[in-house]
C-alpha cells in the first residue's frame, strides 16, 4: 500500500472567534469519521469539555457548536499531504491552509494554540513567513493524541486550562 493523498477539513469557526487551536492534520479514523479528534483515546474533546462545559460524548455537531459558542476555532496547519497512517512523523509533500483568508474572515482571533510541537512546526515554517506583521500571541500546548505518552492526562489538562482561561 502506498502513500495517500490527503486532504483536512474547513475549520470549525464563526467569525466572532478569539481563539485558533491548530492541529497538523487529522489522523485515519478522524479522516473516516469526518470529525476532528474522533480517535477515542485523543484527549481533546475530554480536555474541551473540562474547560468550556462542553459534553465530550455529545454529537459531534453539539461539541462544534458550543466551542464557537465559546469563541474557539479548530483548524489545522495543513491543506493536505501524503501519509501512511495516522501518526505527524509519516507527513510527505505537505501544503498549508491560507491562513491570510482565515485571519481577514476571522478578524478576532488573538491567540492560537498549537495542538502539539509538529503543527506549530509546520505553522512556522509555512504560514508565519506569509503572515507579514501580526499581533498574534502563539503558544504550543502539549498533543492531546494518544501518541504523546509522555504527559499523563491531568498534566496535559493542567496546560491546557492555565493556557484557555488565562
Amino acid at each position: 500500500m502506498g502513500k495517500e493523498i490527503i486532504t483536512g477539513f474547513p475549520p470549525i469557526a464563526n467569525s466572532e472567534a478569539r481563539i485558533l487551536i491548530l492541529g497538523s492534520m487529522p489522523g485515519v479514523q478522524s479522516l473516516n469519521a469526518k470529525q476532528y479528534y474522533a480517535h477515542k483515546q485523543n484527549a481533546f474533546w475530554r480536555i474541551l469539555g473540562e474547560i468550556t462545559g462542553l459534553d465530550p460524548d455529545a454529537p459531534y455537531l453539539n461539541c462544534t457548536e458550543k466551542l464557537q459558542a465559546d469563541g474557539i476555532a479548530v483548524w489545522d496547519v495543513l491543506h493536505s499531504c501524503e501519509r501512511i497512517g495516522s501518526l505527524d512523523s509519516a507527513i510527505e509533500a505537505e501544503t498549508a491552509n491560507d491562513f491570510k483568508l482565515f485571519f481577514q474572515r476571522h478578524p478576532n482571533i488573538q491567540r492560537v494554540y498549537f495542538n502539539g510541537a509538529a503543527s506549530e512546526r509546520y505553522y512556522r515554517i509555512y504560514v508565519l513567513p506569509n503572515l507579514g506583521h501580526n499581533l498574534l500571541l502563539y503558544h504550543r500546548l502539549p498533543s492531546t493524541s494518544p501518541a504523546h505518552a509522555s504527559l499523563r492526562y491531568q498534566e496535559k489538562l493542567a496546560i491546557w486550562k492555565a493556557a484557555l482561561t488565562e
